[in-house]
């Protein structure tokens, strides 16, 4: 049975480093909930991975971890030709979300708490349904610039909604069923 989307998992990272990525790193270990529930709800019907960058860091101009992230792309839409991708990143796995949903082959992004300091939605293409989810409390990345971002979008006329999380922080480490209801809610939406 052909799955009916692709999940793509992005984790965060930080600005600049160049120690190698591991699957025991906090950004890493953050997101397995969120590709462990996705797999766990829709089983068959959605082909989920969860992206590992080669280093920690985006350094500058390098965009370091965007390579990894389209051969995982290409990978997934390989294996499965013609089925729609969703996008789920936190921090600069959001960032890394946005600009790979300029490709024709993303339909949605769910951007966590997501690192748009350098208004990366404007690489998002009409296309995609975007769902941005931040912490008003975050002082890593900042709401404010995710619900300009959200705007800007609604404005593209792209379908885009923020949702403001009360007090809570960057790691989502606090209402943690909400962040992981979004999650399944954004992928249920996918499907419908």
């Amino acid at each position: 049975m052909a799955p009916e989307a692709i999940v793509l998992v992005l984790p965060g990272g930080t600005d600049v480093s160049y120690a190698p990525s591991s699957w025991r790193s906090p950004s890493a270990l953050r997101m397995y909930p969120f590709t462990g529930s996705i797999a766990a709800r829709f089983g068959r019907r959605v082909a989920v991975h969860q992206v590992r960058y080669r280093v920690y860091g985006w350094n500058g101009r390098q965009d370091s971890p965007m390579p990894y992230a389209r051969a995982a792309l290409d990978r997934m839409t390989q294996r499965h030709p013609g089925v729609p991708v969703h996008l789920v990143g936190h921090s600069m796995g959001g960032r890394v979300g946005a600009q790979l949903a300029a490709d024709e082959r993303v339909h949605g992004l769910l951007a966590l708490a997501p690192w748009w300091q350098f208004a990366d939605w404007r690489h998002i293409h009409a296309g995609v349904r975007v769902v941005a989810m931040h912490g008003t409390a975050d002082t890593r990345t900042y709401p404010h610039r995710t619900e300009r971002g959200v705007t800007e979008l609604r404005e593209r006329g792209i379908d885009a909604t923020y949702i403001p999380v009360p007090d809570g922080g960057h790691a989502m480490l606090d209402h943690l069923l909400w962040w992981q209801r979004t999650a399944l809610d954004f992928v249920t939406e996918a499907l419908d």
